[in-house]
């Protein structure tokens, strides 16, 4: 059985408040970074973030904030940046963030995330 179709926890009531229930569903479809970033901290006290994101991973998500990470074209992305050219400082901190991401990744138990989820370059 596949995590993302694993039953859901006795605790977790099904109409339990999800940020995703309770707040506007465009903020996980922004095009705006900033809206994006508040969407992932949004997710992080989710009782679900888990099966979202294993969910999101199983189904290749184009696009979107699932489980707390941001998906572009179906790979995890650190975080969405700007229209244009990127600047060098922005490089260097994107590398950083791509390792976080990656961690997390590892951290919620997904079995081989590294295989399992491709990490925009």
């Amino acid at each position: 059985m596949s995590l993302a179709l694993a039953p859901l926890d006795a605790d977790v009531e099904v109409e339990a408040n999800l940020p995703c229930r309770k707040f506007d569903p465009d903020l996980w479809f922004s095009d705006q970074p900033a809206e994006l970033e508040l969407a992932k901290s949004l997710c992080g006290d989710c009782p679900l973030r888990v099966e979202c994101l294993a969910g999101a991973v199983e189904r290749a998500e184009p696009w979107g904030v699932w489980g707390g990470e941001i998906f572009e074209r179906g790979a995890v992305v650190p975080r969405k940046r700007p229209r244009g050219r990127p600047r060098k400082e922005d490089l260097a901190r994107d590398a950083q963030l791509r390792v976080e991401a990656e961690a997390r990744l590892a951290a919620s138990g997904l079995p081989d995330s590294r295989h399992t989820v491709r990490l925009a370059a």
